[in-house]
């Protein structure tokens, strides 16, 4: 099925930013489904931040205001820009669309 490739995490100090990106496989013409979730160390997978069947969007209330969600289908590809970012943030932050996952890309956040 799809193949999504999460990149650009790494390790950041509170309050700083990250731009995760997903690429897919195959043209994206539609996002809706489309999102970003993260698992902590003993914690079940969250969700994060998704596109709606409408087309809107919808928040984690633990990220809203600082993370957004967007979308670019020339390049096939969603992003998660991550803003004043926490310690509790740390966590490995997956892709989801079309009933796959990707791999993950770990996103740390300490000083």
């Amino acid at each position: 099925q799809v193949q999504l490739v999460e990149s650009g995490g790494g390790l950041v100090q509170p309050g700083g930013s990250l731009r995760l990106s997903c690429a897919a496989s195959r043209t994206i013409f539609n996002f809706s489904g489309m999102g970003w979730y993260r698992q902590a160390p003993g914690k079940e997978r969250e969700l994060v931040a998704i596109f709606r069947s409408d087309g809107s969007t919808h928040y984690a209330n633990s990220v809203k205001g600082r993370f957004g969600i967007s979308g670019d289908n020339a390049m096939n590809t969603v992003y998660l820009q991550m803003n004043s970012l926490k310690p509790e943030d740390t966590a490995v932050y997956y892709c989801y669309w079309m009933n796959s996952w990707g791999r993950g890309t770990q996103v740390t956040v300490s000083s």
